[in-house]
């Protein structure tokens, strides 16, 4: 199954074509020239389909990142997945931002993410759950109450500790890949059904 996974709702974004789990290619974009990665979304999934000797047609399957993180990063990625999916007929898989940096911890390991939700939050992940935008005393308690190993960002790594997923270019698109493959083998994944994960509600304005 040729698989294109893509993410913008981090700092940087990722674009991943796979077949099962064999990465076929595997892209990094970073903000250029006061442009938000997201603005080079399409220009770099067309690069990827060339640069493979593909068309649009040969994509069996879409996987994207739902959120949490950045509104436009969200909206960008939810509306290509779900018209690329809608055009092709073809599944969609969404997969969280705090699912794929939970990956980046080892499989021994008690895990916990948070990730930076502004007005004293964080989105919290713990125990495969998604605890929502909750207070950063509420973060503290949970994690003194147990020796877990934290993914966070640079804005919450000072204050709860942890590794900072932006110290270090980890493959996070191909983690996203990985994910998309393993959720749609196991579920149907109709593109209809792909939303969005707004936890906190987009700013107005």
């Amino acid at each position: 199954m040729k698989i294109l996974a893509f993410d913008t709702c981090l700092d940087k974004m990722y674009v991943t074509l796979t077949e099962d789990k064999k990465i076929l290619s595997s892209k990094i974009v970073t903000n250029k020239d006061n442009k938000y990665h997201s603005a080079f979304l399409i220009s770099t999934i067309k690069e990827v389909l060339k640069e493979n000797n593909l068309t649009p047609n040969d994509i069996e399957a879409i996987g994207t990142n739902i959120g949490p993180g950045s509104f436009t990063g969200i909206r960008a990625c939810t509306t290509v997945a779900r018209t690329i999916a809608q055009q092709l007929n073809i599944p969609a898989a969404g997969i969280t931002s705090l699912e794929i940096l939970a990956k980046l911890a080892s499989d021994n390991e008690q895990y916990a993410v948070a990730l930076d939700a502004r007005k004293n939050c964080a989105y919290f992940y713990i125990n495969n759950e998604i605890k929502g935008a909750i207070q950063l005393e509420e973060v503290e308690q949970i994690l003194n109450s147990g020796k877990y190993a934290l993914i966070t960002d640079d804005k919450l790594q000072p204050r709860l500790g942890g590794v900072s997923y932006q110290q270090k270019e980890y493959p996070l698109g191909d983690i996203l890949a990985e994910l998309a493959y393993e959720k749609l083998k196991s579920e149907e994944c109709k593109w209809q059904e792909l939303k969005p994960l707004y936890i906190q509600p987009p700013p107005m304005g």
